[in-house]
């Protein structure tokens, strides 16, 4: 099981973010879990300097839609970095998989075609517990560290 002490020292040293601007595209499937990535994500940017107008949301069904909404955010507006946010609850039948498979693959391929940092902080929980607990619990949260990724990457 991963902890927050596996977290590497760069998290410790997130650089500023005055001046940058990025986009936030959010699940609406499993929003109790989804918000709270936001507000992890979007408290990270604000913290290290990202003016709340740099911050643009985008909302979306489920998290097959992120990467489709990352590229037209990309390609519509100027944008640092991308954060696609969303939660894919393990269920009885290997759709999750197939549904968390396409999503990395749309993203991952997102950051090479775009050479734009496009943050997979996609959760894939096997119990809505588990997403909890990493949307502010007791594992802290995966928004969080993603909003602290996509600085990292925008400043590289």
């Amino acid at each position: 099981m991963a902890t927050q002490e596996h977290k590497p020292a760069a998290f410790n040293a997130v650089p500023s973010g005055g001046g940058l601007r990025f986009g936030i595209v959010v699940s609406a499937w499993n929003n109790q879990v989804t918000e709270a990535l936001y507000e992890g994500a979007r408290d990270t940017l604000l913290a290290a300097g990202v003016a709340n107008h740099d911050i643009v949301r985008i909302d979306v069904p489920g998290s097959f839609e992120l990467p489709l909404a990352a590229l037209r955010l990309a390609k519509g507006q100027h944008t640092d970095g991308i954060i696609c946010l969303g939660c894919i609850v393990k269920g009885e039948t290997p759709h999750n998989e197939f549904i968390a498979q396409a999503v990395a693959n749309g993203i991952m391929r997102l950051n090479l075609d775009l050479d734009l940092p496009v943050v997979f902080g996609v959760l894939t929980p096997n119990t809505q517990e588990q997403a909890l607990a990493r949307a502010g619990g007791n594992m802290g949260n995966k928004g969080s560290e993603a909003a602290a990724t996509a600085l990292l990457m925008a400043r590289r």
